[in-house]
C-alpha cells in the first residue's frame, strides 16, 4: 500500500451535493490542511433538489468560514467534455467518484439513467484518470469509487466478504456497480491506475436521501400515510451511519494499492475492494420501532401517534434482497477502522436534524 497524504492536495469529488459526497467534502475541510476540493454534481431531480442545495450551501459556507479552497461546478460526468475540462483545469491528485444514479427500485422504471451515469459517467472518469499521466505527468495518485452491497445479489453466505463471488446481480443498479468494479480493474491493469472500490451498506443519517426508508417513512408518517415494510418485515439491513462511511472513505483515500510489476513485465493491477458496513444487521421491524421512538423523542411526531395503524407489511419487491451483512475484516486489517455507530444513536441524530430543518 502506498501512503497518500491529503495535505496540500487537489481532490476531485464527483456527486459532491449528494448525501455521501457532501459529508465527505465537509470532513475533508476539517481533516486536511491546505486542501483544494473540486466538486461536480448535476443536481438532478431524482429526489428533492432543495436538500442537495441545502447540503451544497452548508459546505460553501463552511469553506468560506475556514478559508478552504472549495470550487463547485454544476455538470454531469456523463458529458465527456465536462470531465475533461475538470481534469485539465484542476489536475486532481485524488479522485473520489460518488456521482451515480442510486436506488434499486428506480432502476426498474428508469434504466437509462443508470447506464448514462453509472456506466458512461464512470468510463469518462477512468479515461480522464488514464490521460492524467500523459507527457510524463504525475497524474492521479488514487481513484476511489463507490460500489454497493447490492453487488452481492441474493448471496446466501453471510456476512458478505469481498472474496465472495458477485456474478449474479438481481437489479440493473447492482449490475452497473459490479461493472464499475470490472472497469476499474481493467484500467488499473492496463494503465497502472491505483483504484479502490468501496461497497457501501445502507447508508443513513442527517441530510440523507429522501428515497431511503428511514427518511421516506418519516415524511409519510408526518402526512398520516401508511409505510410499507417489505418482505413482511423479515428483511435485515446492515445500516451504516454517514459519519462512519465518510471516515472510511478518507482512510482509504490515504492508502492507495501499490504499483507493482508482474513476472510478465506488465503491471499487477493496483486495485482493491472493501466493504464499509456496520457488521450488525437489524430487522426492519426493529428498525421502525427505533425510528418511531426517536421521532417522538425529537418531537417530530406526537407521543400519542398511532404507529400500528400506519404500518403495512407487504411482499418482497423485485430487485431487493432479504439481508445485507458486511464482513469488514479487510478494512480493519488494512486501515484499522470499523464502523461502529449504533442504529439508535444514528437515528437519534437524524430525527434531531429533521426537527431542526423541516419542522
Amino acid at each position: 500500500m502506498t501512503n497518500v497524504c491529503l495535505n496540500g492536495k487537489t481532490v476531485l469529488v464527483t456527486g459532491d451535493a449528494g448525501f455521501i459526497g457532501s459529508g465527505l467534502v465537509s470532513k475533508l475541510m476539517d481533516k486536511a490542511e491546505n486542501i483544494k476540493i473540486i466538486g461536480v454534481d448535476n443536481m438532478n431531480d431524482y429526489y428533492d433538489v432543495k436538500i442537495k442545495e441545502w447540503r451544497l450551501a452548508e459546505n460553501l459556507k463552511k469553506a468560506k468560514e475556514k478559508k478552504c479552497a472549495y470550487i463547485f461546478t454544476k455538470g454531469d460526468i456523463s458529458d465527456k467534455e465536462t470531465v475533461k475540462s475538470l481534469f485539465e483545469n484542476h489536475r486532481p491528485d485524488v479522485v473520489v467518484n460518488l456521482a451515480a444514479q442510486a436506488g434499486v427500485r428506480y432502476s426498474l422504471t428508469n434504466p437509462d439513467a443508470y447506464i448514462k451515469s453509472n456506466i458512461i459517467g464512470f468510463y469518462n472518469i477512468l479515461e480522464a484518470c488514464k490521460n492524467s499521466y500523459k507527457n510524463g505527468e504525475k497524474g492521479v495518485e488514487h481513484l476511489v469509487f463507490a460500489s454497493s452491497s447490492s453487488v452481492y445479489g441474493s448471496n446466501e453466505k453471510i456476512p458478505y466478504s469481498t472474496d465472495d463471488m458477485t456474478d449474479s446481480p438481481v437489479s440493473l443498479y447492482a449490475a452497473t456497480k459490479k461493472s464499475n468494479e470490472l472497469m476499474a480493474h481493467a484500467y488499473a491493469k492496463l494503465y497502472n491506475i491505483p483504484a479502490t472500490g468501496l461497497r457501501f451498506f445502507t447508508v443513513y443519517g442527517p441530510a440523507g436521501r429522501p428515497d431511503m426508508a428511514y427518511f421516506s417513512f418519516t415524511q409519510k408518517l408526518i402526512r398520516g400515510e401508511n409505510i410499507e415494510i417489505f418482505n413482511y418485515g423479515n428483511c435485515r439491513r446492515d445500516f451504516t451511519y454517514i459519519d462512519d462511511i465518510v471516515e472510511g472513505i478518507i482512510r482509504v483515500m490515504t492508502g492507495a494499492p501499490e504499483k507493482k510489476t508482474g513476472k510478465d513485465g506488465l503491471p499487477v493491477p493496483p486495485f482493491a475492494v472493501y466493504n464499509i458496513g456496520n457488521s450488525s444487521p437489524e430487522n426492519l421491524l426493529d428498525f421502525v420501532d427505533i425510528l418511531q421512538s426517536e421521532l417522538v423523542r425529537a418531537k417530530v411526531l406526537d407521543e400519542n401517534y398511532d404507529f400500528e395503524s400506519h404500518k403495512k407489511l407487504v411482499p418482497m419487491q423485485a430487485g431487493d434482497v432479504p439481508v445485507t451483512y458486511a464482513d469488514t475484516s479487510a478494512l480493519e486489517r488494512d486501515f484499522g477502522f470499523k464502523p461502529s455507530t449504533p442504529l439508535k444513536e444514528g437515528l437519534r441524530k437524524f430525527a434531531e436534524w429533521y426537527k431542526a430543518v423541516y419542522c
